[in-house]
């Protein structure tokens, strides 16, 4: 991905800040729903080091996923425009990407100066998002997630949770390469959370540097979710920071391009110390 590589992708981790504007998101759903505070928040991430900033308009953690009706697409595109054109507008060359898995969503961010689609569900669930995709030129974060949105398997089942992602990953690639899609834009995502136990996740950490073989950019997302609490003792979302540093820095030393986190002050400091140990990448 051009515009990712001349910052850095490849030579150093880069940081991906989350900017839920959403009411219901599991971590700091509601905290950005106003414009002006999102903008703001948004603002403030890439001053602490954030490289991407994402910005998502739906929650999609899994539980809210299964108990709502989808959020309409025009809810989500006023959710998130105003956001989008008013980081453009204030801070000409930030980096946005949009967290959607809807191609008319995608195409509005997209137009409105986002440059990178982050879909949760890999290409499998909007027919046209791949044409959306490969006629912008844009970026396009490709997620693993079992099941659909909505159908997410409460006791997920693989034959060998590394051998089945990467499987998934190369049909959906193929996938996206038959509808034009250039290669040199995709960066891969195991979906940390998304139909996956605690100790699928544990091991998808402790593999990550597997997924490496595929010759893509992988993505690591471990920021404050529940197998961090489960492995912290009940930790609510709010105090497992040391938890996701932890989770952050092994992904990193796995083989993790971009890590995207909540807590961008923190986990820039953790990816710098990280790049330091394991790409002999010391920066100022």
């Amino acid at each position: 991905m051009r515009l990712l590589a001349d910052i850095g992708l490849g030579h150093r981790t880069l940081v991906m800040g989350v900017l839920n504007v959403t009411p219901d998101s599991f971590s700091d759903g509601g905290s950005f729903i106003d414009r002006a505070i999102a903008i703001e928040r948004g603002l403030k991430m890439r001053a602490e080091g954030a490289d991407i900033v994402d910005i998502g308009g739906e929650s999609t953690r899994p539980a809210t996923f299964q108990d709502n009706s989808p959020l309409s697409e025009d809810a989500e595109i006023s959710r998130i425009l105003p956001v989008i054109r008013g980081l453009c507008d204030t801070q000409p060359g930030i980096i946005i990407s949009v967290d959607t898995y809807k191609s008319r969503v995608a195409v509005a961010a997209l137009n409105a100066g986002a440059k990178i689609v982050n879909d949760i569900t890999g290409l499998t669930y909007d027919p046209d998002m791949a044409n959306v995709v490969a006629g912008s030129g844009a970026g396009y974060i490709l997620m693993h997630i079992l099941g659909s949105p909505r159908n997410i398997p409460n006791n997920p089942v693989y034959s060998d949770v590394i051998a089945d992602i990467a499987a998934y990953f190369r049909r959906q690639v193929d996938y996206a390469e038959a509808h034009g899609v250039a290669a040199e834009n995709i960066v891969l995502d195991p979906g940390l959370g998304f139909g996956k136990t605690a100790e699928h996740n544990f091991e998808i950490l402790r593999r990550f540097r597997e997924f490496t073989a595929l010759g893509f950019p992988l993505l690591s997302g471990p920021s404050r979710k529940s197998f961090i609490g489960k492995a912290l003792g009940g930790a609510p979302p709010s105090e497992r920071m040391e938890g996701t540093a932890a989770a952050v820095a092994l992904s990193i030393a796995g083989g993790a391009d971009i890590v995207r986190v909540h807590d961008v002050k923190q986990m820039v400091r953790v990816a710098k110390l990280a790049d330091a140990i394991v790409r002999g990448s010391l920066q100022a």
